[in-house]
């Protein structure tokens, strides 16, 4: 499946990914085959191993009905679920007592 295909459909269920070549290519830059999931922004949050196969369970739900918004609704409150168990800057909220 071409990351076009679904690309549009990821960002607005809030799972952030870059479209990204990979090695030997063929798709021209502006549409790759590949996509990029940064770790760096979930491990801040404290996602470990279980999380991230949740975020690829998410993924894949995704791909299951790109265009179904039934679909990406159940995505959308999946994602919340797990985004809420770790808040952005908890450690600034438990330092500064909210």
């Amino acid at each position: 499946m071409l990351v076009s295909a679904w690309y549009p459909a990821v960002p607005i269920r809030w799972i952030t990914v870059n479209k990204n070549s990979i090695p030997f290519d063929t798709n021209p830059p502006l549409n790759p085959s590949g996509i990029r999931l940064g770790s760096p922004a979930v491990t801040t949050r404290g996602f470990g191993e279980t999380e991230m196969r949740e975020v690829a369970d998410l993924i894949a739900q995704v791909l299951e009905a790109p265009s179904s918004q039934e679909n990406l609704a159940a995505v959308r409150v999946r994602v919340q679920a797990l985004t809420g168990r770790f808040p952005l800057y908890s450690w600034k909220l438990a330092t500064t007592g909210e």
